[in-house]
């Protein structure tokens, strides 16, 4: 296999536009402010009592343990995202602030390695004794996630040096050797952060406990199955539904061709496996990597990139079943399926991997942060009517606004990550040069044979369509450059310095391989005219609806732009749209205008006669933008006649 690696986050540079503005967001306000929340001084939302657990278990102060058990990784996460953000941004204040957070978090440790502030703090005698639902390994992977990310950015081992301390508790804890614990935990996440603490540190005992951990997981008899019995209990509410499933523990992992239960677990699994299948080399893996991969894009994608339809357990429904009312699609688990997208480009370089990433990241995850980084949605609906929607879902945190902190946070630090290190999803080095998966205005370097090549792209993408992009190699070096020709782009053009080249994309990327000079210049052009995007007649809950969608970017109505009652609102299929950009809205982005109609609200509930229309100017803004201009109606779908 053709050797692929993400690029170090100081390789790549973003300059202007989007991604580079919402880069430049978490950097700036979204990770001061989680710190503040994650702090609790944060007047009006609800209190997270991250730091103050930690205090408390390193006994630098008195108080009690507040929050959920899983509370820490809240923490873990945004120690990641400032890591990151050291990586790209060097800052001594904010590497200073979390020199002395590490020092705590060191102080709290247990003797033996163990860390989680609430079972030491509030049922020590209880450790490991619900690994179905207290998260415990769970919290451990992020928190080896965050060691791992700190370590990279500032080459420091003070937290590094904790979470091996934590894995190899572990590993001495877990496993199917005399006295260990034949189990696995109920939320997936150890596993892949254990295999990047395998690569950080070369021991590649962390990767063959990962691939317990997932070869353990749904085998006979059932371990979980085994705890509740120990227990004296009976399933949760959220497991009636189906069992097991709901933990992807039902039957080993290799037998799922479905994907079910809980979103997130189920995408943080799928990302373990396509990196123990690099790792370890084990195609059986690969194969249930690629079968559910199938399975979800076919049968289980949101049109915006999201999944998990099912509010009930936060999970996957039956196939096609993708209701845009009730679209539960956890900001969580649309960031998952970007880390499974990612790791199977690393696995073989297909661009359908790519798209679904570049969906997800533009749509999904983008509705998950309000345009000014201090608001954020848990769930993330296709339809809005907020009266109906805050009755029906209210117990399970659909909003019609996004909110400044959760009891459950899981989400805004999971978003500063993702957003902190954006750098390694646009690039993959390759032995023969590097592949394009993301288009993005900044500075990429990487090195090829031995000589450094630095990029330099410009482009104002996802809003317009040219891709320029200079080629700087010290000196003239011949690799291959793989551009990425979206699935949704008809009609792609390219030039090398001016001058027309053919085009045959395989699997989705093209691919030049030449003797490149310095300053040698490709514009890649991927037009994005309006489309209408029809749903599978199987998607029983938008049939005769009509969505648009523009280069990578879905749109949706709302109540500021088109007025209350939008369910009254058609598109005639003949209608002209247009494409503009307005500088003013939002922080700037492409809204589509067309004519359509507005059916007259009657007195009647029922009636004869089909109800009298008057024209109307429809306009649709970005989904990822929505809910940013006060509370009202949205939708993505709309009547199409």
């Amino acid at each position: 296999m053709n050797y692929v690696s993400a690029l170090p986050l100081d390789h790549v540079r973003f300059q202007r536009g989007f991604l580079a503005g919402r880069a430049r967001l978490v950097r700036e306000v979204v990770i001061p402010y989680q710190w503040e929340a994650l702090n609790d001084r944060v007047p009006g939302a609800e209190p997270s009592g991250c730091v103050h657990n930690f205090q408390v278990a390193a006994g630098e102060k008195a108080g009690k343990f507040h929050g959920l058990f899983w509370q820490d990784s809240d923490l873990a996460k945004w120690i990641e995202a400032a890591s990151y953000r050291l990586a790209t941004h060097p800052d001594p204040a904010l590497e200073a602030e979390l020199d002395r957070l590490i020092a705590t978090v060191a102080k709290a440790q247990a003797a033996d390695g163990y860390l989680n502030t609430y079972f030491q703090l509030v049922e020590p005698q209880n450790r490991w004794a619900n690994l179905r639902d207290c998260h415990e390994l769970y919290v451990a992977g992020h928190m080896i996630e965050a060691g791992v990310a700190h370590f990279r950015a500032t080459g420091k081992r003070t937290l590094l040096d904790v979470v091996c301390k934590l894995a190899d508790m572990i590993d001495r804890t877990f496993g199917l050797g005399p006295g260990q614990i034949p189990g696995y935990c109920g939320h997936q996440e150890v596993e892949l952060a254990l295999v990047k603490l395998a690569r950080a540190t070369g021991e590649k005992r962390y990767t063959r406990l990962a691939a317990y951990f997932i070869n353990q997981r749904g085998q006979e008899p059932n371990y979980l199955l085994e705890e509740l019995k120990r227990r004296g209990e009976t399933l949760p509410w959220h497991m009636h539904f189906d069992g097991l499933g709901t933990l992807q523990a039902v039957k080993p992992v290799r037998e799922l061709t479905e994907p079910v239960g809980h979103a997130v677990r189920q995408m943080y699994m799928l990302a373990a496996m396509a990196d123990l299948a690099v790792e370890t080399g084990d195609d059986s893996l690969l194969q249930s990597c690629r079968t559910l991969w199938t399975a979800i894009v076919r049968r289980h994608l949101y049109l915006t990139g999201g999944v998990g339809s099912e509010p009930y357990g936060e999970k996957f429904a039956e196939p096609f079943d993708l209701p845009p009312d009730r679209a539960y699609s956890e900001t969580c688990a649309a960031i998952g399926v970007i880390f499974f997208a990612r790791r199977l480009l690393d696995v073989e370089l297909r661009g359908e991997y790519a798209d679904v990433m570049e969906r997800a990241l533009y749509n999904n995850v983008q509705s998950g942060m309000s345009v000014d980084g201090t608001k954020f949605f848990y769930v993330n609906p296709l339809e809005v009517i907020p009266a109906v929607t805050k009755r029906r879902y209210e117990c399970h945190l659909f909003k019609t606004q996004r909110v400044g902190w959760f009891g459950c946070a899981c989400c805004p630090p999971n978003v500063a990550r993702l957003f902190a290190s954006l750098g390694e999803y646009v690039a993959s080095q390759r032995t023969d040069g590097l592949a394009l998966h993301l288009y993005a205005d900044g500075d990429l370097r990487f090195t090829v044979a031995g000589r450094e090549v630095r990029l330099a792209v410009r482009t104002d993408y996802p809003w317009t369509e040219d891709i320029a992009i200079e080629v700087r190699p010290a000196a003239a070096a011949e690799f291959t450059l793989h551009l990425r020709i979206p699935g949704w782009c008809r009609g792609a053009r390219l030039t090398l310095n001016g001058q027309s080249q053919p085009l045959a994309p395989v699997n989705g990327y093209v691919a030049l391989t030449r003797t490149w000079q310095p300053g040698d210049k490709l514009v890649l052009t991927l037009p994005m005219p309006v489309e209408r995007i029809h749903a599978d007649p199987r998607v029983a809950t938008v049939a005769g609806r009509v969505a648009l969608q523009r280069g990578p970017v879905v749109y949706c109505f709302e109540e500021a732009d088109n007025g209350a009652t939008l369910s009254a609102l058609t598109l005639p299929r003949a209608a002209p749209l247009t494409a503009r950009h307005d500088p003013a809205l939002l922080g700037g982005c492409v809204v589509i205008e067309g004519p359509g109609t507005r059916d007259q609200i009657t007195a009647d509930l029922y009636q004869t006669a089909p109800p009298a229309t008057t024209p109307v100017t429809l306009r649709a803004i970005p989904y990822g933008l929505w809910a940013n201009r006060g509370e009202g109606e949205m939708r993505v779908w709309l009547r199409e006649s």
